[in-house]
Formats: C-alpha cells, sequence, structure tokens
C-alpha cells in the first residue's frame, strides 16, 4: 500500500530576506525609530523593510518578533514566577488583572496536574523581593485567590538573541 503524504509549503528566503535577518537577530538599535536606523544600514527604506518582515511573519519564516528587557540594567533586582491555582470560571478574569500590572510579564496559562495544581503563571519584576512578595499579595486580595507561590530567580542563565546566518 502506497500513502501519500500531503506537500509542505516550501518557503522561500532570498537573500533580501537573509539580510533582514541578519539585522534583526541581534540587538535593536534603541531608538524611538529602529527599524529606520537598520533600512539605513540594510540600504532600504523603513517602509520597505517593514513590509518585508510583515510578509515574513505572515508566510511563518518569522514566527514571533520580540524584545529582551534586560531588567538588572534598569535597576529590578528580584524576579520571582508567581504560580497561581485559579478555578477555571476565573481564569480569564485573574489573567488579565495580572497581565495588566507593570511589574508583570509573562503572564500564561497551563494545564494542571496532580502533582502540580498552579494553572495561571506571571513573571513579576521588582527593586527586591519585599516588594515582589507585596505585589502577590494585593493581587491576591483583588482577586480572592490565596493559593500562590512566588518562585524567585537564584541567577539567569541564559538570555541570547538566537542566530541563524
Amino acid at each position: 500500500m502506497v500513502r501519500i503524504l500531503p506537500m509542505r509549503k516550501v518557503l522561500f528566503i532570498g537573500e533580501e530576506e537573509r539580510a533582514v535577518i541578519r539585522a534583526l537577530q541581534g540587538d535593536i538599535p534603541i531608538c524611538e525609530r529602529p527599524f529606520q536606523v537598520i533600512g539605513e544600514r540594510l540600504g532600504i527604506p523603513e517602509e520597505r523593510l517593514i513590509s518585508i518582515v510583515q510578509r515574513m511573519k505572515d508566510s511563518g519564516i518569522i514566527r514571533r518578533f520580540g524584545a529582551t528587557l534586560r531588567h538588572q540594567q534598569v535597576g529590578y533586582r528580584a524576579n520571582a514566577m508567581s504560580a497561581w491555582r485559579v478555578p477555571p470560571g476565573k481564569v480569564e478574569e485573574v489573567g488579565r488583572i495580572l497581565a495588566a500590572l507593570p511589574q508583570v510579564t509573562h503572564c500564561y496559562e497551563r494545564e494542571v496536574s496532580v502533582e502540580w495544581p498552579y494553572n495561571i503563571y506571571a513573571m513579576i519584576h521588582c527593586k527586591d523581593e519585599k516588594a515582589c512578595e507585596e505585589i502577590a499579595r494585593r493581587i491576591s486580595r483583588r482577586t480572592g485567590i490565596n493559593d500562590y507561590l512566588l518562585l524567585f530567580s537564584s541567577h539567569e542563565n541564559k538570555k541570547e538573541s538566537m542566530q541563524y546566518f
């Protein structure tokens, strides 16, 4: 018996796309118009660069575009991954409250297990551990969720951009 598999979508990356990926895979300029600066380095207008990036994102060549905050360099010395045990009917509400806080990043839901009943996670960044603990207490009072843990970072292992070309 011969089984015919579905065709995979083949994505073409030309030299222009490779140049754009090379320019974006490291640190981007910290300025008001980073795509304008990168475009100038590549010899293309800002609008063209944005169009190329959007096309690569739409086609799946680029899955996401993100920034990394080097929180120690801006004065945040304490980081706590907060894990919350939230009833299913309150997940959306609690998630929105957490995600709206300026001290919170990386807010997401995960499936629970028998060994680990926590389903909402949010990274809290503050000047010190006591401030993280106070933020968590305020979240708890506001949401009515009292079952939570704070897991503090002891050190940072890796924070580097991928290098493809």
